[in-house]
């Protein structure tokens, strides 16, 4: 290594544009450009959720370099076609750190939370203004997960005071959404009207978290990861009395849901 290869990143940055070399490089890296990152990107992003749902700190250590990776990766293509490079990454987000902590770099002092975190918007409001990003849903990718999309496409209409005023009101939404579900299917309505209205019920689910400072998204994952857990042991169960998934009843299968259920409270 060089001698600018000196701290942990500058080595990484070094390694990086080695593998990149067009001589002496990995043919493998050499080929790679900013989509085909992509799928890996998001791999390692949910490799992340994962260790920090297990609590794994090693893990998260590890995966946590391998996201790094990409970010490097991607900022070496950039550089390589003279666009922007790593330190461009860095002293962006280091300059919109400052620039959204005036109460921590500055004098500025607010009076409450809400005072803070309307302050918050403000500025991201600013610079969206400035990247000429227009309208009230500028800036909100519409690659985002769907439920977190959803939140975020809310909190912008609540931010220019299209809200409920609180979640209870939420609820009336929700069997609303349900009912047209139901009419729609005992109708025979189209696929699609099927689909809009199932979508509709979802949107007023992730709205009804938010108005209660819930994540759906991970809200969604962490039921799911739960659902798998408590199936899991459905399927041990099950084979206590020699029984396999495929040739257990549903009567069965529910009986070992419910001893799951039960087994679940008694450790918590």
């Amino acid at each position: 290594m060089s001698e600018s290869s000196n701290t942990p990143i500058q080595q990484l940055l070094t390694i990086m544009a080695q593998l990149r070399d067009p001589k002496r490089g990995c043919p493998w890296d050499r080929k790679q450009t900013w989509q085909t990152l992509l799928p890996y990107t998001l791999e390692e992003t949910y490799e992340v959720v994962d260790a920090v749902d297990r609590n794994d700190a090693a893990a998260v250590c590890d995966e946590l370099g391998d996201l790094l990776l990409q970010v490097v990766f991607m900022a070496q293509i950039a550089e390589e076609q003279g666009l922007f490079n790593f330190n461009d990454v860095a002293q962006g987000i280091s300059e919109k750190l400052i620039r959204r902590h005036p109460h921590v770099f500055d004098n500025t002092v607010y009076q409450s939370e809400a005072e803070q975190k309307q302050a918050w918007e403000t500025i991201k409001q600013a610079e969206r203004a400035e990247k000429k990003q227009e309208g009230l849903f500028a800036g909100i990718p519409t690659a985002m997960p769907a439920l977190r999309r959803a939140q975020k496409v809310q909190k912008r209409a609540a931010q220019v005071g299209f809200d409920w005023e609180n979640w209870q009101q939420v609820v009336p939404k929700v069997h609303e959404e349900l009912d047209e579900v139901a009419e729609a299917v005992a109708q025979q309505e189209p696929f699609t009207r099927i689909e809009e209205e199932m979508g509709d019920v979802l949107l007023a689910a992730s709205n009804m978290a938010r108005m209660l400072g819930v994540d759906a998204e991970n809200a969604l994952r962490l039921s799911s990861r739960k659902f798998e857990k408590r199936f899991e042991r459905v399927e041990e169960l099950l084979a206590q009395d020699k029984l396999s998934l495929e040739a257990a009843s549903l009567a069965q299968m529910d009986a070992a849901w419910e001893a799951a259920k039960l087994e679940e409270k008694a450790k918590a």
